[in-house]
């Protein structure tokens, strides 16, 4: 399967990358951390209502992937191997590697700041393996959304604004169903099956539309 060797190895590649600069996961870890402080400090242990601390943690997760999955392609274009990328390989395996790496990103963020998030705000999780997949689910909607943004915004000369600019429509849909989900999770009041369902469709609708589009936006 050629596509899946190759997607696995720009996967590889950029994780190789990524550990000698450490650039875009600084950049995630630094932003989610600085918030959650602000964010504790402001709340000054009062326990939050369930849907307004659903909120802020997918806001908090939301803007830290922006902080850091710009740099996707950005960095293939600073380092001008743009064409040798596009001369090994398909526009579709460069996709799912750029998506690994960026699920990689988002999925080892989660498992620091989900916790931490849980433990400053003082929140209680009703339904913890519900929430385990609404926030799995949220963060492969994030990454994969994102990485055909990445690769719109890498084009352009104003980067850095144009990535939450173009992104947060696209996502917004996610985002209402994550913290609609991580709301009926932290407080327990009805099934969230329907929001799991909701989070997968949005997964596979942005992955199919995503793999059809890249083509168009790689090869221009």
């Amino acid at each position: 399967m050629p596509w899946v060797s190759r997607g696995l190895a720009i996967w590889c590649k950029d994780l190789r990358i990524e550990f000698r600069t450490r650039y875009a996961y600084s950049a995630l870890l630094m932003f989610a951390f600085t918030t959650l402080v602000a964010v504790s400090f402001a709340v000054g242990g009062v326990v939050l209502d369930a849907g307004l601390a659903a909120a802020l943690l997918w806001v908090i997760l939301f803007f830290a992937a922006m902080a850091g999955l710009s740099r996707t392609f950005v960095q293939e274009e600073e380092a001008g191997t743009v064409t040798a990328l596009k001369l090994a390989a398909r526009p579709e395996p460069v996709f799912i590697g750029k998506y690994l790496f960026n699920v990689t990103l988002l999925f080892s963020l989660a498992v620091l700041v989900v916790p931490l998030f849980l433990v400053l705000i003082h929140q209680t999780v009703a339904y913890p393996f519900p929430f385990l997949a609404v926030v799995l689910l949220g963060v492969a909607g994030l990454a994969g959304a994102s990485t055909i943004v990445a690769a719109i915004v890498a084009r352009a000369g104003t980067r850095g604004p144009l990535m939450t600019v173009l992104a947060f429509p696209i996502l917004l849909p996610l985002l209402l169903g994550a913290i609609c989900g991580t709301r009926t999770c932290f407080a327990g009041e009805r099934a969230v099956a329907a929001d799991i369902l909701f989070l997968f469709c949005y997964n596979g609708a942005a992955l199919a539309v995503s793999l059809l589009l890249f083509p168009y936006v790689w090869d221009e």
